[in-house]
């Protein structure tokens, strides 16, 4: 055998194996409730309705986005939502405010919407995952009352330690950050509440 078909035969074989080497597993990750402190009493139903939630177009996608500083961030390829971020953020949203209202029964979009639903919108301005340990919540929220109601407005931002290496810890930490919203937007609809 010659050495360019030695060259050529050693090329197609290492092609091959490296065709058929296995890439990294992706990992899936998905926002949780948490529980409140102490438990709500028992109240009438109360009916609430969250609209869709708007996130910043630079993590509404499947990857994981973090901010590496204030020009760069990293999309870990392999480090992916569970499902599409907005629809987490208003499922917890639901959960949590339905531990801090009493007779609470939320849903979340899409729903049927009752006109005796207290309506909460959710923009989120920011939704970041700092290299420095952190996570940072902004949001702008408004609770309005039934049949076109009172509007009660309010920002909230959160700045959020992650306790511990890896994304499990940087995803528990944006938990933490949404169940602080959900308190400041049940503080809002308990007054929008009130005869």
């Amino acid at each position: 055998m010659s050495r360019y078909q030695t060259l050529f035969l050693t090329t197609i074989v290492l092609t091959v194996l490296a065709g058929c080497a296995t890439s990294p597993a992706s990992s899936f990750y998905t926002l949780s409730p948490v529980q409140a402190v102490g438990q709500p009493q028992r109240a009438d139903p109360i009916l609430i309705a969250i609209d869709p939630v708007t996130v910043p177009e630079l993590v509404d996608r499947p990857q994981i986005v973090s901010r590496l500083d204030a020009n760069r961030v990293s999309i870990d390829e392999f480090a992916r939502w569970a499902e599409p971020l907005k629809r987490q953020i208003s499922r917890v949203l639901a959960a949590d405010l339905a531990q801090r209202i009493p007779g609470a029964i939320v849903s979340s979009y899409p729903q049927r919407v009752d006109e005796n639903a207290y309506r909460v919108s959710v923009d989120v301005q920011s939704f970041d995952s700092s290299a420095d340990g952190t996570v940072m919540l902004a949001v702008i929220w408004s609770v309005r009352q039934p049949k076109r109601g009172e509007r009660i407005s309010g920002q909230t931002v959160v700045h959020e330690p992650v306790n511990g290496p890896g994304y499990d810890a940087l995803v528990a930490a944006h938990s933490r950050a949404l169940a602080s919203v959900a308190g400041d937007v049940a503080v809002a609809a308990r007054s929008a509440m009130r005869p």
